[in-house]
């Protein structure tokens, strides 16, 4: 107890000198309004695009480690391709990309980037990285080559392992792949061979390959089979749960998150308060309420630092104690920091569909009927608002109720769960029936 608290006033200490977070807090809170829908959802404020958020530009460091600088990179690279970021935050942007590929060496990446205009090239630059990268190759198999014919095995391992790394770090995937597969068949303990597994899956999040992210996550799994230490397994379900998160599967990854917010390690990929983050947001929309109270709401771990991600302790408090105005206020907030976050962009629209349908659904369930004017005061927002949105619910089979437009009252028609395998038994066995009925026209014919 008393170690948490040691790393509570850490972070503490830590987010208050933020730079990113002391603006953040100098913004007034948004007046109480509707979330953006999916058709208004690329509008914002000149207030909330200039803040780039908890999971944003700055240098993201964890309490016993730093992100990944790869991973930053990336994250930077992100921004400065989004249309929502503003274009004075892109010059700085531009200038911290190209320090750290001239830092790294990384030619490759570097041209990429000036055929995409996304920087000017500079034919001096590309030719010295390319010579530096030439000469710093020739050491490495030098090393080689001696550790070959004069040392052991370990130090052999440990050579190809240093050129593994280097390319890692210049950012040539496929040799680095290549270096990967050869240190691999030089190393025998197991948690070693994690390690370079690790190293795959950070490129492969690099590049946002996810085939290379599955198959490593899988090779992970057959390993621990041969035996493993707990510390490797629990940083193994972040990256696998930061996976599910890229990939839609929010309530995989709400599980893994959960199972590893009090052994969390895994500062190569973000800080704690990212992943506590990303653990909010993903368990608003897998977990009921009951195990939302224990798991998160209640959780010490993310009570500790929640306080310091902007709109997020009161998404999550007002959603649970239902105040819908304030959720919705909160919600609002939120909706830059998903937007402009890496993982969780390309599903935006989704995420934000499917936290409506839960507050919506969780309104709807205390009442047998009520006035459409009822719920959009609750809300704070207007009765065409609460109307249209409902509509498009309901005939999405999102929400089970009927809207009485003439009354103004919306009636509520929850299945019990045999009515609803009732009902998806005969959809299904339609379905069947559809395709029995083509396949024998295409037979006849």
């Amino acid at each position: 107890m008393k170690s948490r608290k040691i790393q509570g006033a850490k972070r503490e200490n830590r987010l208050r000198k933020s730079p990113l977070l002391l603006k953040l807090k100098k913004l007034k809170k948004k007046p109480q309004a509707p979330p953006p829908d999916s058709s208004s959802s690329s509008s914002s404020s000149s207030s909330s695009s200039s803040c780039i958020v908890v999971v944003g530009i700055c240098e993201m460091e964890g309490e016993e480690g730093s992100q990944q600088p790869h991973l930053a990179l990336a994250h930077r690279l992100f921004l400065l391709k989004h249309p929502s970021v503003p274009d004075i935050e892109k010059v700085r942007l531009k200038d911290e990309v190209l320090a750290s590929i001239k830092s790294d060496d990384m030619a490759s990446l570097y041209e990429t980037l000036a055929a995409e205009s996304l920087l000017e090239m500079d034919r001096g630059l590309l030719d010295s990285m390319r010579a530096r990268i030439e000469e710093e190759l020739k050491k490495l198999d030098e090393k080689i080559t001696d550790a070959e014919e004069n040392l052991g095995e370990s130090e052999v391992r440990e050579a190809h392992l240093a050129k593994s790394l280097y390319f890692i770090r210049i950012g040539d995937q496929e040799k680095a792949l290549e270096q990967l597969k050869v240190t691999e068949s030089k190393t025998v303990a197991v948690g070693q061979k994690m390690d370079l597994v690790f190293y795959t899956l950070q490129l492969g999040f690099f590049y946002m390959d996810f085939d290379l992210i599955s198959k490593s996550i899988d090779k992970a799994k057959n390993l621990f089979e041969e035996g493993g230490d707990w510390e490797r397994k629990n940083r193994l379900k972040v990256y696998e749960g930061l996976y599910c998160l890229s990939t839609r599967n929010f309530k995989q990854a709400a599980s893994l998150f959960l199972d590893s917010i009090s052994t969390f390690t895994t500062y190569e990929l973000f800080p704690y308060d990212t992943f506590v983050f990303y653990t909010v947001l993903t368990s608003i929309i897998s977990l009921d309420r009951v195990s939302l109270k224990q798991k998160v709401v209640d959780a010490p771990e993310i009570l500790t630092v929640i306080g310091k991600v902007p709109h997020l302790s009161e998404f999550m408090n007002s959603l649970y104690d239902c105040q819908y105005k304030s959720f919705f206020a909160a919600f609002a907030g939120l909706t830059e920091q998903i937007r402009l976050d890496r993982y969780l962009h390309p599903h935006f629209r989704y995420y934000m569909r499917e936290v409506r349908t839960v507050v919506y659904s969780q309104f709807l369930e205390s009442y047998k009927s009520v006035t459409i004017e009822a719920m959009a005061k609750a809300f704070g927002v207007t009765v065409d608002f609460i109307d249209a949105e409902l509509s498009r619910f309901i005939a999405a089979g999102k929400l089970h109720c009927k809207i009485d437009k003439v009354a103004g009252v919306l009636e509520t028609n929850r299945p019990d769960a045999k009515n609803a395998l009732y009902q998806a038994t005969i959809k299904q066995g339609d379905f069947l029936l559809n395709r029995i009925q083509k396949l024998s026209r295409v037979i006849d014919l």
